[in-house]
Order: structure tokens, then C-alpha cells, then sequence
């Protein structure tokens, strides 16, 4: 079965919610199917991420990447940050994940951003490789920490 890269559209919305869904499960959190599907409504109605997504001849949705365009100070230029990237596990194995990965190469390069960056998980050896046979160079100059609000009432 050929699969297609293209942009993401309103149409795709619950074929997308699904797969947004998948993927946050992939990653051990909870189910939420109308957090997924609010969540990638809202990308869509303000407009500030870029997805891509996988589909077949059926016009069914078997991946998605997304990515937000963001900054680089230190070159003080656009780039794009690819938050997620996620293959539907009944159509692994068929390369979708590379033209996931090439398609947003190429719309990174066409959108004139310096580059693009993303995070995985360390476990996810798979993912790894794949990036680093597309020439993605893992960084071992910087550290990536998160900081999240905690309830300050006392």
C-alpha cells in the first residue's frame, strides 16, 4: 500500500485525534479521546503548528508529525521544534515513519527555517536510529530540563 505525505487539514480532525490520542497512550499517559481532539482542533483554529500526515489510498490517516515554529537566539533565526511523530502500530513497518520525517525536512527547508530540533525518549531506540540515518546529530553539548508550576498555596 502507497502512502502520501501532505499538510493537514479540519477534515482530517478525528482521524487525527485518534492518532494524537495513540501517540500520548504510547508515551503512558491516560486515554482522553476529547483532550486529543480538542487539543489538535485548537491547533488547527490558531493556526500555530504545522502537521503533516501519512495516508493510503483510502485517504485513511496512518501517521502524523507535528511542529511549532519557534526561535534559535543564539542564530537568530526561525526553526521549527518536531514535538511528535507517530505511526499507527498496524502500519509500522512500511517506511511511514521516514516520509514523516523527510516530508517535514523538506517543509522545514521550504518555510526557510534554520533547522529543526525534537526530543525522544532515551528508551525509544527504534525512533533514534531512524533519525540519525536521516543525518539528525544527537546533542551532547546541552541539557534539556522542564520546569512545571507547582500549587504554591500553603
Amino acid at each position: 500500500m502507497h502512502n502520501t505525505v501532505r499538510t493537514a487539514n479540519e477534515q482530517d480532525l478525528d482521524e487525527l485525534a485518534f492518532l494524537f490520542d495513540s501517540y500520548r497512550q504510547f508515551y503512558e499517559l491516560t486515554p482522553d479521546a476529547e483532550l486529543a481532539r480538542q487539543f489538535i482542533k485548537d491547533r488547527f483554529t490558531k493556526n500555530d503548528s504545522v502537521i503533516l500526515v501519512a495516508v493510503d489510498e483510502r485517504f485513511s490517516c496512518s501517521g502524523f508529525c507535528q511542529m511549532y515554529p519557534t526561535y534559535c537566539s543564539l542564530v537568530a533565526k526561525p526553526i521549527y521544534t518536531m514535538y511528535d511523530i507517530f505511526v499507527h502500530p498496524d502500519a509500522r513497518e512500511r517506511g511511514i515513519g521516514r516520509q514523516l520525517l523527510v516530508a517535514a525536512q523538506n517543509r522545514s527547508v521550504a518555510d526557510g527555517m534554520d533547522r529543526m530540533d525534537l526530543t525522544t525518549a532515551k528508551n525509544n531506540v527504534k525512533a533514534q536510529s531512524l533519525y540519525s540515518s536521516e543525518g539528525w546529530v544527537r546533542d551532547d553539548v546541552f541539557y534539556t530540563y522542564s520546569w512545571y508550576p507547582r500549587d504554591l498555596k500553603t
